[in-house]
């Protein structure tokens, strides 16, 4: 027989008083989630700004978005907004080094690629008194605020074992500002993993990772292995396969939580035939009982991004107490990023050969 499931906190609360926005940048991320995101929470933009201006127009007609910033200087001048700072990592620095002092800014993830940017990072937004937020969108996700109302409502009991297991083909070819990288999985994709693990775990204590070139990729790395160590009875691992592409069948987007009392597992169908994806699932078992599929109120793309610009603006107007992605701590899942990197160049302890007295000929 099936206990009933409470009822799980699915969407983050909107302002009161909702910030017109201007936007950085008017890549596909912009178009795909952000604009999406905002028209379907009802929060104003006031603008955008590219480096390339034909970019930016067609961006803003197909938005309908009143104003197109003819430069920087002009789009920061605006007072009272919140900036949404959409740009790769490479153009960051330049922005954040103009935002008006004490600005409200949603940066884009990652924070830099590798620590040195997001310290160097972290110290700009530390000296411009920035209220800042790095928008790692996942932990908004009405999937994983509602694993993440489970757990604390102690649904799931003592957190024992955490698995992420994503095989299936990814179109790198979307991507081509990536190649120029020397690295590629790990800061561009799990990330979104790890800050998640974080954001519901707190930090490990160590990592043991490693990431892979697929030959014919022309990209530095596509495939990760990692395991979290938490000084604790607690076994969380990843594995990331990309390049699985041999049809459907044996494709997945997992992550599984099992506990002491309960288990979840979540579907992130939004990497399954990405960019058109499949719909996400969350499942939850309590022990004793058969699993249930929990009705899920939206998706990934586009209503994680409400989430993260809807906490930006509540905790800059003193409605949220807390900055759930603030820079001080996306430094911290940057440094778990580079801590994977650092493992993975470290030789592992090497296996025994046994003596040649031994061997047979």
């Amino acid at each position: 027989m099936n206990d009933a499931l409470p009822s799980l906190r699915q969407a983050w609360p909107l302002p009161a008083a909702m910030r017109p926005i201007v936007i950085i940048g008017a890549g596909g991320i912009v178009n795909d989630a952000h604009l999406p995101a905002y028209r379907q929470a009802g929060l104003p933009v006031a603008g955008v700004f590219d480096i390339d201006p034909t970019r930016a127009r067609e961006l803003a007609d197909r938005w309908d978005l009143p104003t197109v910033y003819a430069s920087l200087e002009d789009a920061l001048a605006q007072r009272e907004a919140v900036f949404d700072l959409a740009t790769p990592p490479a153009a960051q620095m330049a922005t954040l080094n103009h935002l008006p002092i004490g600005a409200a800014v949603l940066i884009q993830q990652p924070f830099g690629l590798d620590l040195a940017d997001a310290t160097q990072r972290l110290g700009v937004c530390h000296e411009r008194r920035l209220t800042a937020s790095v928008n790692f969108q996942l932990r908004y996700a009405p999937m994983m605020l509602a694993l993440r109302d489970a757990l604390e409502r102690g649904l799931l009991g003592q957190l024992l074992d955490v698995e992420v297991h994503v095989n299936l083909a990814t179109p790198w070819h979307l991507f081509p500002q990536l190649k120029a990288n020397d690295r590629v999985e790990i800061v561009s994709h799990s990330i979104h993993y790890l800050d998640l693990i974080r954001g519901l775990m707190g930090d490990p204590g160590h990592v043991k990772a490693g990431s892979y070139r697929q030959p014919g990729s022309g990209l530095a790395d596509t495939r990760t292995t990692a395991l979290l160590d938490f000084d604790s009875d607690l076994r969380c691992t990843l594995s990331i396969n990309h390049h699985h592409d041999f049809g459907r069948r044996f494709q997945d987007a997992l992550l599984r939580f099992e506990g002491s009392e309960g288990a979840a597992v979540v579907k992130l169908g939004l990497l399954l035939n990405y960019p058109d994806g499949e719909p996400d699932e969350l499942w939850l078992c309590r022990k004793g009982s058969e699993w249930q599929q929990v009705p899920l109120q939206g998706a990934w793309f586009p209503e994680a991004f409400i989430g993260s610009m809807a906490n930006l603006q509540r905790f800059a107007s003193g409605e949220d107490e807390q900055l759930e992605t603030a820079v001080d701590d996306a430094w911290h899942t940057m440094a778990l990023v580079e801590a994977c990197y650092h493992s993975g160049a470290t030789p592992g302890t090497p296996v025994p050969r046994a003596p040649s007295r031994l061997v047979s000929g």
